[in-house]
């Protein structure tokens, strides 16, 4: 990891930089502009990206990494990247054939984290979720446990470095911890979390763990009219954030991201813009006090801009 890099000591000994880049893209936007984003997140610092088999841009993502490694812009072990097993590929004998495809897509021979992306499995080939006659999800009987076996084995093949889970709630979390033979722990919870859903139970059962919580959806998601209800909040024109903001004389966004980081919570943070991208990294350059943080503390409300419906 570049030492430039603010990073978090995994429970396996790896570092994960402290804030990440998310690669999420909506049907609507072409993958070119996942392309352009990559390399210019690359270009302003970020050296964690995440990603996953379902958000169908790792080749773009790959593209990317390869040409900043050629052109000397960044070596591989200074970068970190995620993928994620889609939950249509949970059966065992699906695992690895699901990873050496991420790992052709994205050019590479290893990937620093590799995560169940869903708890609940469907029925599903590598990355369409088919749905019945009523538009719901079509559920396979595969035990998350039994999964987890072929991500210990991709992690001993050299294929992944760190293996860990998202969208796992406590007591799917507890399951796996308590699982016979389990030969190692997730590093982390990948979950949304943001000021309106601040996880503070999960949060801290994760913290007792000793397992990182990774938080997508920190600035209030993108908004994308495929997933989140328009009607709902704006996170970032929340007053009592704003407020704070001005106070310290930072963006929304920033606050809220350092809310997150000063919790120990690694954010994902996600744009097509470079100005935001390079305010993004700001994260680290300054401190919210204990009143600021308790402030916003009460913005919370349990609420899911991405609910799982199931």
């Amino acid at each position: 990891m570049s030492s430039k890099q603010h990073c978090v000591k995994l429970n396996d000994g790896h570092f994960i930089p402290a804030l990440g880049f998310g690669t999420y893209k909506p049907k609507e936007v072409p993958k070119s502009k996942s392309l352009e984003a990559a390399h210019l997140a690359i270009d302003v610092g970020y050296r964690h990206i995440d990603t996953a088999s379902a958000y169908q841009v790792e080749e773009e993502i790959g593209q990317a990494i390869q040409s900043k490694i050629k052109a000397g812009v960044v070596k591989r072990e200074d970068m970190f990247i995620t993928t994620k097993l889609w939950w249509g590929c949970l059966r065992t004998e699906m695992v690895r054939p699901a990873l050496e495809k991420s790992l052709k897509n994205l050019q590479l021979d290893y990937v620093d984290l590799f995560l169940i992306h869903n708890p609940v499995p469907i029925k599903s080939s590598v990355d369409e979720s088919p749905l019945d006659e009523k538009g719901t999800f079509i559920l396979d009987t595969v035990d998350f446990c039994d999964t987890w076996e072929m991500l210990e084995k991709c992690k001993d093949a050299g294929l992944v470095k760190s293996i860990g889970v998202s969208n796992f709630n406590h007591k799917q979390l507890e399951r796996l911890l308590n699982k016979p033979g389990l030969k190692y722990k997730p590093v982390c919870n990948q979950v949304e979390c943001h000021l309106y859903l601040n996880q503070s139970k999960l949060l801290d059962y994760c913290k007792s763990k000793d397992i990182v919580l990774v938080a997508y959806g920190a600035l209030g998601t993108q908004r994308y009219k495929e997933w989140v209800d328009q009607n709902s909040p704006v996170l970032l024109d929340d007053p009592i954030l704003c407020d704070v903001a001005k106070k310290n004389k930072r963006s929304p966004a920033l606050i809220a991201l350092r809310y997150l980081f000063q919790r120990g919570v690694v954010p994902l943070a996600q744009s097509f813009k470079e100005n935001e991208m390079r305010e993004n990294l700001q994260v680290f350059e300054f401190q919210l006090s204990p009143v600021d943080m308790k402030t916003l503390d009460g913005l919370n409300r349990n609420f899911r801009y991405l609910p799982l419906e199931l």
